[in-house]
């Protein structure tokens, strides 16, 4: 699919979201102001953005959508250390990622986790933004970048983390019998995932962040 001026309002920016998933990221930059296509080579029922387009996003034509903006979250598993014991490792794509990003000419933003292989990253963890995870991330981008301003990571505050039997427990201690699962998914921002999908996403909050940063340079 080509986006036109019939197909968004020309008064808003378009953002490309390569490897989209549910649309963590895609939220985020719609906060900040963007019309987001987003595109990922698995079917996306849950996606939260304008236009979804399912397509290998290392061979997707970026000039068809003509954006103004590009996001990309190659696959984080051959780079995050609690992935490392798998047995058929995943592709390695940042660096070829980055080729096409800067063949596009348009601005772009790289996410990945710690560990990954950035040129100069900006991390950002969710307590910067007043939320009860780190989700450390890492953003590569072809601007520069700036981190918010207070207190970039507390490790103090005691985050949700329902994965582990010891913060189900405090879960349940504090909140009642509740879901942990969706206390999770409300605290990172994104209600409208389910478990796998909220395993591979950003808060919203992150992406939308940046995007300010990328709108007020547009």
């Amino acid at each position: 699919m080509i986006v036109t001026p019939d197909t968004h309002p020309v008064d808003r920016p378009v953002a490309l979201d390569l490897f989209c998933g549910a649309g963590g990221a895609t939220k985020g930059l719609q906060r900040a102001g963007f019309f987001v296509v987003g595109v990922d080579i698995k079917s996306q029922p849950r996606y939260c953005g304008e236009v979804f387009i399912q397509d290998d996003a290392m061979t997707f034509t970026i000039d068809s959508v003509a954006p103004d903006f590009v996001w990309a979250s190659p696959p984080c598993q051959s780079y995050s250390i609690a992935m490392r014991h798998l047995a058929t490792p995943k592709p390695r794509l940042i660096d070829p990622v980055r080729e096409r990003l800067e063949a596009s000419g348009a601005i772009w933003v790289i996410e990945n986790v710690p560990g990954a292989p950035l040129r100069n990253p900006l991390v950002l963890c969710g307590t910067a933004f007043g939320m009860r995870v780190h989700r450390h991330r890492l953003f590569e981008s072809a601007v520069p970048l700036l981190p918010p301003d207070g207190i970039q990571c507390n490790r103090s505050v005691r985050v949700l983390n329902p994965h582990r039997a010891e913060s189900r427990e405090r879960i349940y201690r504090e909140f009642g019998r509740q879901d942990p699962e969706k206390l999770w998914r409300d605290e990172m921002g994104v209600p409208w995932m389910g478990r796998h999908e909220t395993r591979e996403a950003i808060p919203p909050a992150y992406s939308e962040y940046i995007g300010k940063q990328i709108i007020a340079l547009l």
